[in-house]
């Protein structure tokens, strides 16, 4: 019986353990659209210990699941950056800001409108 119980106290002991290098983060990225979303997921989920990456279209918010222990946010942060969308209070480069789609310009007023108006629809 004690060893039962030894190894089940082992067991749980060793799962609380292995979900504590799970961190969750929370960033405000600007974007506009769905392929805005994907450029933004996609630079997330490069980052290596990144192993989940949503963006809401509608809030701004990237929910990031990540282990602490390989994944750094700066670097995820400036991933993002590197593709063109800013991030809380950085901003993306003008050059990698230029490279997106022209319909992902979420700094030109026109942009988001032209967005808000295909959503009321």
């Amino acid at each position: 019986m004690k060893k039962i119980v030894s190894v089940l106290l082992f067991f749980a002991v060793s799962m609380a353990f292995a979900q504590s290098k799970n961190a969750r983060a929370s960033l405000v990225v600007d974007g506009v659209c769905g392929m805005c979303k994907e450029r933004i997921e996609k630079a997330s989920i490069k980052t290596k210990g990144v192993k989940s990456a949503i963006w809401n279209v509608e809030t701004h918010e990237l929910k990031l699941i990540y282990n602490a222990k390989k994944a750094d946010l700066g670097e995820v942060k400036q991933n993002i950056l590197a593709v063109g969308h800013d991030v809380n209070d950085l901003k993306a480069s003008d050059e990698a800001y230029n490279s997106v789609h022209a319909c992902c310009r979420y700094r030109d007023e026109a942009v988001k409108d032209d967005h808000k108006k295909e959503k009321d629809q």
